[in-house]
């Protein structure tokens, strides 16, 4: 019963989303809706939500302003186009869209994916005018790279907010999140975009593309730096913590592989590297700030629905049927996170409701890392016309229905498919 009440509670939440209610008060209504449908008191439900609030948001929010801000930093400063014009040189025109593929995942790392797609957009058409190839061969590599990156990345707020429910390690998180990216990236946003349009595409005799504005942005040293410089903080610290084993050493170790201290270390080194006067560097701090606003309460929202879900006891009950069914609990994660994504459309609302869902499945064996990579995956599956990324690729590129679900639709779900694959194979060896 306490599962029909809860697709119920999924059911109007669909029915406010496409009402065009915010995501925020739709899944607080939710939240409250199906609380009181559970049998909780109405005392309960309250303190339900401010603890699932609390709980989320406390662990992360920190994590979640300062990448906004690393983010503005990197994009207003000119690295990002800096990294994308050293990387076609270095692949060159007929090995562009492993350039684009690269340039999207070192951008996807620190910038969301709504930042990234906007920023890297004009510079795909830039590329298509000059070497007459055709968009969408050179879209699907930025679009893949950046879909990879936001379902299996921290400090992305989609794995970090999930990573807080199931109380995983965000360091291993990122290693085995690495795994899966690249092989991932390739197959659907080098491979894929070459099925699909087949030899539909010629490369052209022209200079490669050094556009005269590179003079003006910072060098290409630190730019990479701002960019990866957080995430090879929480690399070293999560392997020196794993190899070395001394009560002087490790302490550092744990401290650098923190996120908040990765990301706080991150924001004040590339304001020093990129050479940015603190008054305009505190200016795209705070815009990178209001960019994330419903972000986070999004997030906030989705923690009280997770906690409402945890408190009525509906995640035992969930562990009681995947049981009965001899169900993967890391199979099941993707599923309800699968079908959430399709039925609702917003990738994080999928993960953070299938994340509160399946929480008593964590543990006992079952990987909390690996089943933040799980949801993750299954969030991203089949974008269709009731997502924002949809609407983002078919406009921009000036595609019919039918193209984008033959493209953006089925790159998004190959994604999340070979992400279920990844982490079920990852699983066989730890």
């Amino acid at each position: 019963m306490s599962l029909l009440i809860v697709l119920l509670g999924l059911l109007l939440l669909l029915l406010l989303i496409v009402k065009k209610v915010s995501p925020m008060l739709a899944l607080l209504i939710v939240s409250i809706v199906t609380g009181l449908m559970l049998g909780m008191s109405p005392v309960k439900v309250m303190a339900s939500i401010s603890g699932g609030i609390g709980s989320t948001l406390g662990g992360m929010i920190m994590v979640l302003a300062l990448g906004a801000m690393l983010g503005k930093l990197i994009e207003e400063s000119g690295s990002s186009k800096k990294i994308v014009f050293i990387l076609i040189r270095l692949f060159g025109i007929r090995n562009i869209q492993w350039a684009i593929l690269a340039t999207g995942l070192l951008v996807g790392i620190p910038l969301f994916y709504n930042a990234g797609f906007v920023v890297l957009v004009p510079l795909i058409f830039a590329i298509a005018s000059t070497t007459r190839l055709p968009l969408l061969y050179l879209a699907l590599p930025m679009a893949a790279s950046l879909s990879v990156t936001h379902g299996f990345l921290p400090p992305h707020p989609g794995p970090l907010a999930i990573a807080s429910i199931l109380k995983a390690d965000v360091g291993l998180i990122l290693i085995y999140g690495l795994i899966l990216t690249f092989p991932i990236a390739i197959a659907s946003g080098i491979f894929l975009p070459r099925i699909i349009l087949k030899n539909n595409f010629t490369f052209s005799d022209r200079m490669e593309y050094v556009p005269e504005e590179e003079k003006l942005l910072p060098s290409g040293t630190r730019s990479f730096l701002s960019a990866l410089l957080p995430v090879f903080l929480i690399i070293i610290g999560t392997a020196g913590n794993f190899l070395f084993k001394s009560e002087s050493i490790n302490p550092l170790f744990i401290f650098i592989s923190d996120p908040t201290i990765a990301l706080l270390i991150s924001v004040i080194v590339s304001i020093i590297a990129l050479k940015m006067p603190i008054v305009n560097a505190m200016e795209h701090c705070a815009e990178g700030l209001k960019s994330i606003a419903m972000i986070i309460l999004i997030i906030a929202a989705g923690g009280a629905f997770k906690q409402v879900l945890i408190d009525s006891g509906v995640g035992d009950t969930v562990k009681e049927f995947s049981s009965r069914f001899d169900l993967s609990p890391l199979f099941l994660a993707w599923l309800i996170a699968a079908l959430i994504r399709v039925t609702l459309g917003s990738a994080t609302v999928a993960g953070l409701t299938a994340a509160g869902i399946v929480l008593p499945l964590a543990g006992n064996g079952v990987s909390a890392e690996l089943m933040v990579l799980s949801i993750g995956a299954g969030s991203l599956m089949f974008s269709h016309v009731n997502d924002t990324g949809f609407w983002m690729f078919k406009e921009y590129f000036k595609l019919s229905l039918k193209q984008t679900f033959g493209t953006w639709t089925v790159m998004e779900s190959l994604v999340s498919i070979l992400g279920l694959l990844g982490v079920l194979a990852i699983n066989q060896f730890i």
